[in-house]
């Protein structure tokens, strides 16, 4: 009978991921201690896998997708009331979004376990923004611009990575271009050497330029270092070529 609740989760064995910090950047690469606490009868644990997840818009709602995921493929039996430890590291894509604006990143762990329910455990993470992005973020605020909204969306064509979402970040602006611009939309594309940007220029015009879209313009730009000097000139420098 055992056995059978244990099929169904109850009685089953649990698993608890310990991370030693929840704020990461994409990039790093974080120490885990799954923790493996055995249930009311003997399960054998296939593997244990590990999902890094969030949630993303598309025209039918928000669906969860996966932005990255492995398998620390080290099987074991695990006894009733035992208790086991594994350790691992998981590292943080650069594609994962920052959490701002009410976007989520976890980690889901599941041990695989036969004929059986597998347990779960999921802890959220803390994403900040790459030391490049958080530059341009502060010179963006440096030239009067606030973030609105930072959204993950669908990206069903790959127009910006060849994943299924992407990030957008919204900034309305206040500062030397309010009379010129309505905002500036960015998706990044941090790497480990460089962070592409693709830039969407809203600007100020008539009911007619915003029905037909001419009052947009996209752009693109690399940044290479984190000094807020350079990226501030860079920056001036695509907007007034747009308005």
């Amino acid at each position: 009978m055992k056995k059978v609740l244990a099929s169904i989760g109850i009685g089953n064995a649990t698993v608890d991921t310990v991370l030693p910090k929840n704020t990461v950047r994409p990039g790093e690469t974080v120490d885990a201690d799954v923790h493996i606490t055995g249930g009311n009868v003997e399960q054998d644990v296939g593997t244990i896998r590990f999902e890094l997840e969030t949630r993303y818009r598309t025209d039918e709602g928000y669906q969860t997708g996966d932005i990255d995921r492995f398998t620390l493929a080290e099987s074991l039996t695990i006894h009733p009331e035992q208790e086991e430890v594994r350790s691992t590291e998981i590292e943080i894509p650069y594609s994962t979004p920052v959490t701002v604006g009410g976007v989520d990143v976890w980690i889901e762990t599941e041990l695989d376990i036969d004929f059986a329910v597998d347990p779960e455990d999921r802890d959220y993470l803390d994403v900040r923004p790459t030391p490049r992005l958080q530059t341009v973020f502060d010179v963006l605020g440096d030239l009067g611009f606030s973030l609105q909204t930072a959204e993950c969306e669908a990206d069903p064509y790959g127009h910006y990575t060849d994943r299924r979402f992407i990030q957008e970040f919204e900034f309305r602006t206040t500062g030397r271009f309010r009379d010129s611009l309505d905002e500036i939309e960015i998706v990044a594309h941090p790497g480990p050497h460089e962070l592409e940007l693709f830039l969407e220029v809203d600007r100020r015009g008539g009911l007619l330029s915003e029905v037909t879209d001419l009052d947009e313009r996209h752009d693109r730009m690399t940044v290479r270092s984190t000094d807020a000097e350079t990226i501030h000139n860079d920056i001036v420098a695509l907007i007034e070529k747009h308005v």
